[in-house]
């Protein structure tokens, strides 16, 4: 398919932080998708929480099938724009690797040992951790660390930063994939599709785990707009339509309307701009984008979900057991480094007298655990079961 002049371009990459030859029969941005697929983060996942956690239900999401869902969701749109599909695909897959076990909760958690109590040890972001786990944490290759992925991609993972974080960056990445933070200027429109994907893909599939786990009804979501106006349609056209086919057509439609109003919003935008290269969409604001009715519409689903799931009674307290979980980790890791395995143990070695050292050692080890494999060492460690 023929880019457009304002989509990333393989053959234009700013690069990867060490020269490689290119590869004989792949663009930079398909080596780059191969090289997540394939490397270990991506593979825990799997046994990663999005909302419910893993030994909740087998069929709620994971991680790994939302990062998936984000893709599909990515790159059809993606090919609509003409923007370059393998880079969106990419980003797609990455934008997750740096998740804490048990989802935001864990997230939480692991920030608030990182940056509470007085501590000054850099606190925890997860986009942030995606990033260091494609630059250094990840072990596959003889002459560097991480996946040596190329710059835009990178970009494209690190969706947030705070303004902190991104001055350490600058200082110590050449690279410069952090200054967008600090100049206010925007990532690629790839990324920038990325976090829209990234939204349309959990809205949708909490819907559908929340209605599974019967912690919200087809009736509460009648108030909600979005979602109303496509059970209604879907209805009258098949009055005999019954059950979860219901709840699948109604969410069908609504992916489908919110992927042709992103589609025209955008077009609508990149028309008025007319930018006839990649880094000067950088430099004309946001440009992948809802309309300013289905964005209102996304905010009433939005503030549904975390009234009636997010901050139901039953997630709360299964969050606050998962939170009790990191906390107690981190602290018995701080106490006794030799607990966690080599590679993690040496780093906190090698940086006694260091504290903030000891310490993201500690938290480079819990973010990369599965929710299953934290519980167990939770156990293993505290004698006490909290998750079952």
């Amino acid at each position: 398919m023929m880019l457009a002049p304002f989509a990333a371009d393989p053959a234009g990459s700013r690069g990867r932080r060490y020269p490689e030859a290119p590869a004989p029969t792949r663009s930079e941005y398909q080596r780059d998708r191969d090289r997540i697929v394939h490397c270990t983060a991506f593979r825990r996942l799997v046994y990663k929480t999005q909302v419910f956690l893993n030994h909740e239900g087998d069929l709620f999401r994971t991680r790994l099938t939302h990062s998936l869902e984000v893709a599909q969701l990515g790159r059809s749109i993606a090919r609509s724009l003409a923007l370059n599909e393998d880079l969106v695909e990419a980003i797609a897959l990455a934008h997750d690797l740096g998740h804490t076990p048990f989802g935001h909760a864990g997230q939480d958690a692991l920030n608030d040992c990182m940056s509470g109590d007085g501590q000054e040890w850099g606190g925890f972001e997860h986009n942030l951790q995606s990033l260091r786990v494609v630059d250094h944490l990840e072990e596959r290759y003889p002459a560097w660390d991480g996946l040596n992925l190329s710059f835009e991609t990178r970009e494209g993972i690190l969706k947030h930063c705070s303004p902190a974080n991104a001055r350490k960056l600058e200082a110590t990445d050449p690279t410069g994939v952090a200054r967008r933070f600090l100049d206010q200027s925007q990532p690629g429109l790839e990324a920038q599709l990325c976090n829209l994907a990234d939204e349309i893909a959990y809205n949708a599939h909490d819907i559908d785990d929340g209605v599974r786990s019967g912690l919200i009804t087809l009736e509460q979501l009648q108030e909600v707009e979005l979602f109303e106006f496509y059970r209604v349609q879907a209805l009258r056209e098949y009055p005999a339509l019954q059950g979860r086919r219901v709840l699948f057509e109604a969410i069908r439609r609504m992916l489908s309307a919110q992927v042709y109003d992103v589609i025209d919003t955008t077009r609508q935008a990149l028309a008025v701009v007319d930018p006839r290269a990649a880094d000067e969409a950088r430099q004309a604001g946001p440009m992948v984008l809802f309309s300013a009715a289905m964005r209102d519409k996304s905010a009433v689903l939005k503030r549904f979900l975390l009234k009636n799931l997010y901050r139901h009674p039953q997630v709360v307290q299964t969050t606050g057991q998962a939170k009790q979980v990191v906390r107690e980790l981190f602290s018995a890791y701080l106490a006794d480094p030799l607990q966690m395995p080599p590679g993690f143990s040496g780093r906190a070695v090698m940086s006694a007298g260091h504290p903030a050292g000891v310490a993201r050692a500690v938290a480079d080890y819990i973010a990369g655990m599965t929710d299953r494999f934290a519980a167990r060492e939770h156990e293993r460690l505290t004698g006490r079961r909290l998750l079952a």
